[in-house]
């Protein structure tokens, strides 16, 4: 079927419309993308680390590592049999318009037909507690942010939940201050050890409110391991981070090494003069992520 896209003139702005199954065909693909290759950054780092990893054993599942991902998208097979529950991040410019039907129904059949004809894991439960899968893994869990323009940006994040489960958020005092945000962050790559598949990208949100930190740690996973932060202070408290979290010696699968992780990311944002919201999200080495504008 031919997609389509047009401007329409109401008033003095224009309208774009954007039809559903163009969202529906660009979800698809892009999940079948995050799963099947890893991104150039990522295997960039693993091969910069399996030359400088002191540990042989290290050294050698770093190699393995980066075998796995070179498989993976020769074979056109998942990288890890965990794919994830997927979450999504669109924005949506405020000039756009879908036709159709409705944004969420698009994104969740493109996860639909993602894990159906890609043959990808099923692991989402329609219900936490008597946990009957729901057979195609959605619902999708999706973040939408209205911006400018007449576009619509998605991307998509397959997220699994053995570094999932490690994630951890604590509302800390005002007075615990960076040293507070350091040894939390420390705390918790060491209470997750080797369960999240190490080495990790290590996801910080800081401020907001609770949800609002949780959502900022998620979101900090989906930045380029090539792209320092932009501000200068959070840059340096990134770098400091890295440095000890590579001290702990946790190292690659939890076998000891420099290698515990490949960056550490943050995201910051205002919070109330009586809170310290701080969140951290763990993501495994493959740090699955896709996007496109459309």
């Amino acid at each position: 079927m031919r997609f389509y896209s047009e401007c329409i003139r109401q008033g003095e702005f224009e309208l774009r419309i954007i039809d559903y199954k163009e969202i529906q065909s660009a979800v698809k693909k892009l999940l079948l993308e995050a799963n099947y290759y890893l991104s150039s950054d990522v295997l960039e780092s693993l091969k910069k680390y399996e030359k400088i990893e002191i540990s042989e054993i290290g050294k050698d599942m770093l190699c393995r590592i980066i075998e796995n991902a070179e498989l993976a998208a020769e074979k056109q097979i998942a990288i890890c049999q965990d794919t994830g529950m997927s979450v999504i991040f669109a924005e949506i410019g405020q000039n756009v318009h879908i036709a159709g039907g409705s944004i969420t129904d698009a994104i969740n059949e493109g996860v639909r037909q993602a894990h159906r004809d890609g043959y990808l894991r099923k692991s989402v439960v329609e219900d936490p507690l008597n946990r009957k899968n729901t057979g195609d893994n959605t619902p999708a869990v999706i973040h939408y942010d209205i911006v400018d323009g007449e576009g619509i940006r998605l991307q998509v994040m397959p997220k699994g939940f053995g570094s999932e489960n490690m994630s951890a958020i604590k509302m800390l005092k005002p007075s615990d201050g960076v040293e507070g945000v350091i040894d939390f962050v420390l705390q918790t790559v060491k209470n997750a050890g080797s369960n999240p598949c190490p080495p990790i990208i290590v996801g910080v949100g800081i401020g907001g409110t609770m949800e609002k930190a949780a959502f900022l740690s998620k979101k900090s996973l989906l930045r380029s391991l090539n792209e320092k932060n932009s501000n200068p202070y959070y840059a340096e408290l990134e770098a400091l981070l890295l440095n000890r979290i590579n001290n702990l010696g946790i190292g690659p699968q939890g076998l000891g090494g420099i290698t515990t992780a490949l960056d550490v990311h943050i995201e910051y944002y205002p919070t109330h003069i009586a809170g310290l919201p701080v969140a951290v999200n763990i993501t495994c080495h493959a740090a699955r992520h896709a996007e496109v504008v459309l």
